[in-house]
């Protein structure tokens, strides 16, 4: 695969950035390497390899998923810095853009 300035255009373009000419030079540096890399890999011969899933060969111990009790509501509220008796309080992060 060729990388030239148009494919670095396209992906520019379609990632929404802007590259200095010296930045494109760099990133079709970079995508050559790596094409490269991935050239070189499929090279080898992997017949019989069977697929890596995990990167050891121990499994995790998950417990019993079973129901427990919980925390009152009252316990969960009291420590709250804010709250209005039923839910945590907190202070609006989003905002109308007329206001």
């Amino acid at each position: 695969m060729e990388v030239n300035d148009a494919l670095i255009d396209n992906l520019s373009h379609l990632a929404r950035l802007e590259f200095s000419p010296e930045e494109k030079e760099e990133i079709k540096k970079d995508l050559q390497r790596m094409i490269h890399f991935v050239e070189k890999l499929s090279e080898l011969d992997t017949r019989g390899v069977e697929p890596l899933l995990h990167m050891s060969h121990e499994t995790n111990v998950l417990r019993e998923d079973r129901l427990q009790g919980s925390i009152s509501r009252e316990d969960a509220l009291s420590n709250a810095p804010a709250t209005d008796g039923t839910y945590f309080t907190v202070p609006k992060v989003i905002r109308n853009p007329s206001e």
